[in-house]
């Protein structure tokens, strides 16, 4: 797996944004030699990008990174006037300072639709901090240009960059996501789950071990002794209705299994800071793919502590 390195701090170009402008139907701009680092992205209209032999068609729902060195040309929406949004930035040299930055292998474009991505919410951020200019502002639109940078360039939203499953076990995960939808994680058998994923029993195994490292039910195992965490962290609930919303009989049975997992006790788990505690079963590995597919419950608006 390459190694994702923290993007270099960008120094922003602030007299070249975060800004917007407007283009009236049918205007073209370019072609230009870009000379610092600009994202783009429209806030009304349409219009393509032309970069040599590259075209791309840009709309709303897009966020176009331009590098330095590229020549590019602009061709606005031809029936409707264009707003888009734009800020310029440099980065520093490669690791060490003496290389210039390999950016090669960086996207152009990115969507800003994805569920629960952060890009279309810090571009809104760069756009407000452009247009208010609160003292400091550099320094913050810098900082939120350095995260937009690593979520475009590494792609690091929810909906992405998670380990890819085969479609049995996707549907297995639908299965058991409607199963808990009432907050309460209860076991369900390796038949009911076969069933669910559409493939046998010994297949749906096989198929586990091979992407996860365990068997299916010992797999929602884990996941639902996982979702005990926040709730021994952060609520007050007792070890008995823990062990109820998390499909254990009672509070025997629950501290057993946990204990085996974790290597300790509910009750001394819940006595410590989450970063002493043991770690998850399931957020490092193969089991994290399974967790993104059925999240992690809350604690709801239980009194209890907070860290």
């Amino acid at each position: 797996m390459t190694e994702r390195l923290p993007p270099p701090t960008p120094t922003l170009l602030a007299r070249l944004g975060p800004a917007v402008a407007d283009y009236p139907p049918g205007s073209v701009f370019g072609p230009r030699d870009a000379g610092s680092y600009e994202f783009v992205w429209l806030l009304h209209g349409s219009a393509r990008w032309v970069c040599g032999d590259l075209t791309v068609p840009l709309t709303p729902s897009a966020l176009l990174l331009v590098r330095p060195g590229m020549r590019d040309t602009f061709h606005w929406d031809t029936r409707r006037p264009t707003r888009h949004a734009y800020t310029h930035f440099r980065l520093p040299a490669g690791p060490g300072g003496a290389e210039p930055l390999d950016d090669t292998g960086w996207p152009v474009v990115r969507d800003l639709t994805g569920r629960g991505d952060p890009m279309a919410a810090l571009c809104q951020y760069l756009l407000a901090l452009g247009a208010t200019r609160p003292p400091d502002w550099e320094r913050h639109a810098e900082e939120t240009l350095r995260l937009l940078l690593f979520t475009f360039v590494h792609d690091t939203g929810p909906a992405t960059g998670t380990v890819s499953l085969p479609e049995p076990l996707v549907a297995m995960a639908a299965a058991v996501r409607s199963h808990w939808s009432d907050g309460v994680a209860r076991p369900l058998p390796l038949d009911r789950l076969a069933r669910a994923a559409g493939v046998s029993e010994s297949t749906l195994s096989r198929i586990c071990r091979r992407h996860l490292g365990v068997s299916p039910v010992a797999g929602l195992e884990r996941l639902r002794l996982a979702r005990a965490e926040p709730l021994l962290w952060l609520s007050s609930l007792s070890l008995r209705a823990i062990a109820v919303r998390c499909g254990f009989p009672d509070a025997y049975h629950f501290s057993r299994r946990f204990r085996a997992v974790y290597g300790m006790s509910p009750s001394a788990f819940r006595g410590l800071p989450p970063e002493s505690a043991p770690p998850s079963p399931v957020t490092d590995g193969a089991l994290s793919a399974l967790l993104a597919l059925v999240p992690p419950s809350q604690p709801g608006s239980a009194d209890g502590r907070r860290f």
